[in-house]
C-alpha cells in the first residue's frame, strides 16, 4: 500500500518489486540507526557536543555522499541501495568505541558524570 502511493498502482510488477527490495535494503540497519541517534543525544547530555556533531556530520556528509559516489563503481545499482545500511554499520562501529572510551573517562573520574536528579 504505501508503494501505492508513489504511483506504483499502474506500474509493472517490476517496479513493485524493485521498490520492496529498496523498502527492504534501506531499512535492514534501521535498528542501528536509531542506537546512532540515540548515542549522538546522549554525547551531547553529557557535554560532548563536539563528538555528537562530528559523527553525525561524518555520518550524513561523508558517508552519505561517498558511499552513494563509490559503491555503485563496484555493485551496480545495489552499491546506492547498500550504501546507507553500510554508513550506518560503519558509524555504529565507530560510536561502540567512543561510547566504550567515554564511558571509560567518566569512570575514572566520577566528578564529570552528569547530576543525578
Amino acid at each position: 500500500y504505501l508503494i501505492g502511493i508513489f504511483g506504483a498502482a499502474n506500474e509493472s510488477v517490476h517496479y513493485t518489486n524493485f521498490a520492496i527490495r529498496c523498502f527492504r535494503v534501506y531499512l535492514s540497519m534501521m535498528i542501528l540507526a536509531t542506537v546512532n541517534k540515540g548515542t549522538f543525544i546522549y554525547l551531547q547530555s553529557i557535554g560532548k557536543a563536539g563528538e555528537s556533531a562530528l559523527l553525525s556530520m561524518f555520518r550524513e556528509v561523508v558517508l552519505g555522499v561517498l558511499l552513494p559516489v563509490c559503491l555503485p563503481l563496484f555493485l551496480q545499482l545495489d552499491g546506492v541501495l547498500f550504501s546507507f545500511p553500510a554508513a550506518d554499520i560503519l558509524i555504529f562501529l565507530i560510536t561502540v568505541i567512543l561510547i566504550r572510551q567515554t564511558l571509560r573517562e567518566l569512570g575514572e573520574n566520577p566528578a564529570a558524570a552528569p547530576l543525578q536528579a
